[in-house]
Order: structure tokens, then C-alpha cells, then sequence
């Protein structure tokens, strides 16, 4: 272990850390001039969601029909074309599903069906069997374990025993879809990962040699990140390898399918397609076994705030998480990116100047170019899309606690009441709400902001939240000291409220206030 910096005093822990091996010692990366640290991402790659299939396996309580079929006509409201739909032979209701899409017209005939099947002759023929008359374009998909610890303890099998079996189950789903030119094939050399990259691409290149992979009747090559091993980069590197080394290119699909073990699926995605990867499998929120597969909602509106297209519909993002919480049973975390319901919300004092100023620039911006706000460049701080891209309104992007400042408690008093109070005034106002939330040790709402300042500043009764401004002006009055006048409208009692709010340098308001008719 190398020595320390005199300013690091971290300790030695006492995890097991010695039992386990660098990545580097268990798969060999045999790419030096990588090309992808160089390359952008300029367009969305093909999104296949697995929801119904690999994010089902892992729920606790797996999709009955209904559920299965919401979660696939919400697929389809969003634009997917390619979606994996069940594992057919391991379980009725997956078969009984991929035969619903057979007898029903339920998928539009540009989305295509995928399949998912082991390298075993009987549940192969089941599978094609589930298959059997469905007009759209089909993939079968099967799958094999590569990696040596999976050869060695799960299978049994040296290499080319493996090899072998993988090939015969290919010849198996070549030989059964015989009379349906309607399918297509893909395979995936499971812990690809931990895979030695000579024998990945020996496996790829048999298939795509038997399924005669071309530019009219391409093959998918899946290389997935089963279970997630190391930094993003290797991944990346594993995957330009075969990008760059796979026989046949031009006939394949080159796809990954990140899982999310060590937390960095997202940016193992992003780098795969940086390297040449093609078609990206994931769940819409990162549903899957053990810590999930690849997030394909922060990857699609990760696109969309560089300014790329997803291709993907979110901009109801709370309709599709409720349609998604539904189905799975499993809550969308509150601090989820894009989706959950605190990430456009700032508490902190300082990120809430920065938001009611960036909305006040923004808004002038517009105006200066006589366009509308949904149409320029966004540019507002600390909020990395716009909220209303995803459906989101702007009343919760400021909220108030004890870590707030007098930005925050400004911005919700102007868009709840109208009320724009001088800087001072605002001060002092902070100092109050700061007690108070520290007393309760609660987030305050605009209605409690309200009734504290007419409680500390106003001897009339306030008006209610549907009261319309009617003017408002300013006037300094001495040093330290403004005066500021407001008239409001109350749509119920047809009467009108006036205040003289006048702000000293001993932080006393005096208030004058006389009703008039409307």
C-alpha cells in the first residue's frame, strides 16, 4: 500500500478487502488505442426495455397478465420499438403473454418482440412455440454463461464443450424458425464482463456465421455486464474490442445490457456507446435483479439535456412512474434523477437565490427576445432541465426549511401572493422564518410564509391566496426606511386591502391600512 499524504488520515479498515481481485487479474483488456474517450454522443442508440422479462424476474411478486399488459401498452405510448417481452418457457403467464400478442393485434406492427431463451433444445422448441403467429418481427434471444468461474462451478464445461452447446442451440432456433421469416436472432454470452475476450468473440462470430448475420437480416450481439465488475472505462474498452474485431459488422447489432452493482450503469451505457455499442437493454427505472439493470429513464433525459433526442416520450414523467410503481409494487425513490419527487426541489438558501434569479433572467430573456419561454436555450441554475420538459410544474422547485434563505422565502411569497417585499425587508423577514423553522424543526409553506409575515408586519386581516394584485410601487422614504404599497382585489368580497410597509434600521414595520371599495 502506498504511503499516504500527510493531510490523508484515513486508517486502515478492517474489511476482508485481501479476498477479493482486481479486475485486471481476472479478464485480460487487450485494447491500447482506444478510440471512445474521443467520440460523442450526438443520437439516441435503440432502447430496449426488459421489464417484462429480466425486470420481472426480480420482483418479489412477478406481473400477473393485467399488470404485464399495462406495462407494455405504456411501453409502446412512449415510443419503444424493440421490447423484450417474456422468458416463455419459464413460466405459463410468460407464455401465455407472448401468445396473447400472437391472437391479439395488442403491439403496432413497427415495434418488434423479443424473446428469451436458454441454449437447451426442449425449452427452445417451447419458446418458438410461443411465438407462432405473430405478424410483427420477432428476435429470439438466447443466452449462455461464458465466464470461466460460470464454466468451471454452474456448467461443467471446458471451452469448446461450451462452444459447442452454444452452437447447437443456435442451430436448434435456426432449424425451428425455418418457417417464419419474420424472426430474427440474438445472442448473449452472458458475464460477458469476466469473459476472456478471445473466447467472447469466438462464440459472437460462430453465431453470426450460423444465423448468416447481414445488413438485410442482421443479429444482435448482446454483451452483458451481468453482474457489474469494475470502472466504467473497462467496460468501454471490452466493448470497442469487439466493435472493432466482431466478423460480419455490417450485419450486427452491436447491444449492451449494464447491470448496476457497483452503482455506475448509467455511465457504463454512455461509455459502451461511445465505443461503438449500438442498441442499449435496460428497465425504464432501473428495475432488476439484486441492484438493478441500467436506468433507461436517466440515460434517455440524460440525452435530452445535452441537447439529443431521446426518442423516447417522458414528458409525463409522473404518469409513467405511476403506471411503473403500479405495476412492479416498487416505489420510485423520491431522489431518483429526473423521476423522483425532490429532485427539482431546492431547500438550501443559496441554490434557491440562484433558481428565482435564473427564472427572473430567463423570463427577461424571453421577453427581450419576443419568444416564449419554453423556447430558448435553458440556462437557470442548479436545475439541469427545465421541470416542464418532464411534465413538472414550477410549485415545488423552491421549498422552505431552516436551511433556506431569504431568496427562497421571497420567491414562493411572489408566485403564492403577488408579494415582491424590499431587499430589507426581506432580511428581516428571514430572521423570523429562520426562528420559527427551527422551533418546528419543519419545511414552511407558502400559506405558513404568509401568515407569519401578516402576523410580524400586518394589523388587518390579510387577503386570501385568490386575491388579485392590482399595483404595487415603491418609495424611499429616509436612510434605511421604504415605503411600499400594495392593492389587491378580493374576487369574493369585491374589496380591497392596502398596506404601507415601511422597513426602519431597527427592523420595526409600521403599518398603515384603510379598506376600499373595488
Amino acid at each position: 500500500m502506498p504511503t499516504p499524504p500527510i493531510w490523508n488520515r484515513q486508517q486502515p479498515s478492517a474489511m476482508p478487502s485481501h479476498r477479493y481481485r482486481d479486475v485486471y487479474q481476472r479478464v485480460s483488456v487487450p485494447l491500447t488505442d482506444r478510440h471512445w474517450p474521443s467520440n460523442r454522443l450526438t443520437a439516441a442508440p435503440l432502447w430496449v426495455p426488459v421489464d417484462l422479462r429480466d425486470g420481472n424476474q426480480a420482483l418479489a411478486e412477478p406481473m400477473d397478465p393485467a399488470r404485464k399488459r399495462r406495462f407494455f401498452e405504456l411501453l409502446i405510448t412512449m415510443g419503444y420499438k424493440e421490447i423484450e417481452v417474456g422468458y416463455p418457457s419459464a413460466s405459463r403467464t410468460d407464455f401465455e403473454f407472448v401468445r396473447l400478442l400472437a391472437d391479439q393485434a395488442v403491439a403496432p406492427a413497427d415495434v418488434t418482440i423479443v424473446v428469451f431463451t436458454p441454449a437447451r433444445r426442449d425449452l427452445i422448441e417451447h419458446t418458438m412455440e410461443s411465438i407462432r403467429g405473430i405478424p410483427n418481427q420477432v428476435v429470439v434471444h438466447m443466452y449462455t454463461a461464458t465466464a470461466p468461474t460460470w464454466r468451471d462451478v454452474v456448467l461443467g464445461s471446458s471451452r469448446t464443450e461450451l462452444a459447442d452447446r452454444i452452437v447447437a442451440g443456435g442451430r436448434d432456433i435456426l432449424e425451428l424458425a425455418d418457417a417464419m421469416p419474420n424472426v430474427r436472432f440474438q445472442f448473449s454470452p452472458e458475464v460477458f464482463m469476466l469473459t476472456e475476450p478471445d473466447f467472447a468473440l469466438e462464440v459472437c462470430d460462430r453465431m453470426t456465421t450460423l444465423w448468416d448475420a447481414g445488413p438485410q437480416r442482421p443479429v444482435t450481439v448482446n454483451l452483458p455486464a451481468t453482474v457489474e465488475v469494475a470502472t466504467p472505462n473497462v467496460y468501454a474498452d471490452q466493448i470497442e474490442y469487439m466493435h472493432r474485431n466482431l466478423a460480419r459488422r455490417d450485419g450486427v447489432i452491436l447491444s449492451v445490457h449494464p447491470h448496476n452493482d457497483r452503482g455506475t450503469g448509467v455511465a457504463c451505457a454512455e461509455l459502451a456507446v461511445l465505443a461503438g455499442a449500438q442498441r442499449v437493454e435496460g428497465c425504464v427505472f432501473g428495475n432488476g435483479e439484486r441492484t438493478g439493470n441500467v436506468d433507461l429513464a436517466t440515460l434517455a433525459l440524460n440525452l435530452h439535456a445535452q441537447g439529443v433526442d431521446p426518442m423516447i416520450d417522458f414528458s409525463d414523467i409522473d404518469a409513467v412512474r405511476r403506471t411503473v410503481e403500479y405495476c412492479t409494487r416498487i416505489p420510485v425513490h423520491e431522489r431518483h434523477p429526473y423521476a423522483g419527487d425532490l429532485v427539482y426541489t431546492a431547500f438550501s438558501g443559496t441554490h434557491q437565490d440562484a433558481i428565482r434569479k435564473g427564472f427572473a433572467a430567463h423570463r427577461e430573456r424571453a421577453a427581450r427576445l419576443g419568444s416564449s419561454e419554453r423556447d430558448i436555450a435553458w440556462e437557470v441554475p442548479y436545475l439541469p432541465i427545465d421541470p416542464a420538459d418532464v411534465g413538472r410544474s414550477y410549485d415545488a422547485v423552491i421549498r422552505v426549511n431552516s436551511q433556506s434563505g431569504k431568496g427562497g422565502i421571497a420567491y414562493l411569497l411572489h408566485t403564492g401572493y403577488g408579494l415582491e417585499p424590499p431587499r430589507r425587508l426581506q432580511i428581516d423577514f428571514a430572521r423570523h422564518v429562520q426562528r420559527h423553522s427551527d422551533d418546528s424543526g419543519a419545511e414552511v409553506s407558502a400559506q405558513q410564509l404568509w401568515e407569519l409575515f401578516t402576523r410580524v408586519y400586518v394589523e388587518v386581516s390579510p387577503p386570501g391566496p385568490d386575491a388579485e394584485v392590482l399595483s404595487e410601487s415603491r418609495q424611499h422614504i429616509d436612510r434605511g426606511t421604504e415605503s411600499v404599497t400594495v392593492t389587491y382585489r378580493e374576487y369574493r368580497t369585491a374589496a380591497g386591502v392596502r398596506w404601507v410597509v415601511r422597513m426602519a434600521p431597527a427592523r420595526e414595520a409600521a403599518v398603515s391600512g384603510s379598506g376600499i371599495t373595488g
